[in-house]
């Protein structure tokens, strides 16, 4: 490695992304030196836990116990199970009482704070068996329940109470503890939360721009109200999981309606040909072309509609175009913020870079000969 200062442990851009990659190539191909990679990462993985201090989903310990059980589950090497619970235990001792609940930190979202966190502790609930962490999440369900702020007959959510903007879509807002809320009661049963999940979607709803038949929700506000995104922190990709999620658990069509609206948005926003204010120089999982394709492949999956399969094999092709091929392999320079567009660099990670474009291209074969994606994330209802 050039520059070890540039290494990271987190889901979002650093090692267990790239681990989960090396899993799902294993099964794909078969070639074991996949897997020996995928152990390399987890052993690295074991070795730094004391020293990980976050504890959310895509920045933090709950995302490290992700990868390590998809590595237990890949391997069947119980010290990876050891370490993902290792993880999940040290997330109880981790947490605060407070107002109704519990709570890491003063984040509420998908990224760092309460409603990735509770997807982690469901899903080693259920992927472990190990029903005292579901517990847990439903403390962490009750606080956020008791943060959200009435609007528009509906709830909505802050990031953070010191945080100016309020971001209504996936990965820092409303729809994602939505989505959290919406899992919790498919878990549970409890009524509370689906209550407030839908209010959550109401608030969505009654923001949202549907010229067209389209579900697009604006970036932020207060001042950025007419910038729009299409990919999964902030469009329609991740906040159309919202709407999946309330389809499974209620069995309503019109959540579905509102997933097609959403992918409807994407289909005449002009991309991938062109970009827009709020699709630009990005191929990765979280704010490009990357995380659109696998959306439509999703949606094929569970629509069987070869619109959508055609949509994302479309997207793909414009990535793949976009990469940069050389004796060391494919890499993709990207911009991966949008008000840095001048900063262009090569990145490895899962929602930024080369680990999570090649899960796409991965479950694209899988299609073709097919087959089904192995790994499901926390947050997706599409599994």
């Amino acid at each position: 490695m050039d520059n070890a200062k540039s290494a990271n442990d987190t889901l979002y851009a650093g090692t267990p992304g790239v681990n989960l990659f090396f899993i799902e190539a294993f099964r794909s191909t078969g070639d074991p030196s996949f897997l020996k990679d995928a152990r390399a990462g987890a052993d690295h993985l074991l070795g730094t836990l004391a020293n990980e201090n976050e504890s959310g989903l895509y920045v933090g310990i709950a995302g490290t116990g992700f990868a390590l059980t998809e590595t237990f589950k890949a391997t069947g090497d119980s010290k990876y199970r050891q370490g993902a619970l290792g993880c999940a235990r040290l997330l109880g001792a981790r947490a605060k009482k407070a107002g109704k609940g519990i709570e890491w930190n003063d984040t509420t979202d998908i990224i760092a704070g309460g409603a990735g966190i509770g997807l982690f502790l469901l899903y080693v609930a259920r992927e472990l068996n190990e029903p005292a962490f579901r517990d847990l999440a439903i403390e962490d369900g009750n606080r956020l329940i008791e943060l959200g702020q009435s609007e528009n007959n509906g709830i909505k959510w802050r990031m953070s109470p010191g945080f100016a903007r309020l971001m209504p879509n996936f990965s820092h807002g409303t729809a994602g503890i939505a989505y959290f809320l919406a899992t919790l009661y498919q878990e549970t049963r409890k009524r509370e939360f689906l209550d407030a999940a839908l209010a959550g979607a109401k608030y969505l709803q009654a923001v949202a721009r549907t010229d067209g038949d389209i579900c697009l929700i604006f970036h932020n506000e207060p001042e950025g109200k007419d910038l729009y995104y299409l990919g999964w922190c902030h469009g329609p990709v991740g906040t159309a999981r919202l709407f999946y999620q309330l389809y499974k658990v209620t069995g309503e069509r019109t959540w579905m309606d509102w997933v097609k609206r959403s992918a409807r948005g994407i289909m005449q926003s002009g991309i991938p040909e062109k970009q827009t204010p709020g699709f630009w120089n990005n191929v990765s999982q979280c704010c490009g072309s990357a995380g659109v394709a696998e959306f439509f492949l999703s949606l094929h999956r569970v629509t069987g509609d070869r619109t959508y399969a055609d949509f994302s094999k479309r997207v793909a092709a414009q990535l793949l175009a976009k990469a940069t091929r050389d004796r060391e392999g494919m890499r993709w320079i990207q911009a991966e913020h949008r008000v840095k567009p001048e900063l262009l660099i090569a990145q490895t990670g899962y929602m930024q870079g080369a680990a999570g474009i090649g899960m796409l291209l991965l479950h694209l074969d899988s299609l073709q000969r097919g087959k089904k994606a192995t790994i499901n994330f926390p947050d997706s209802p599409f599994d």
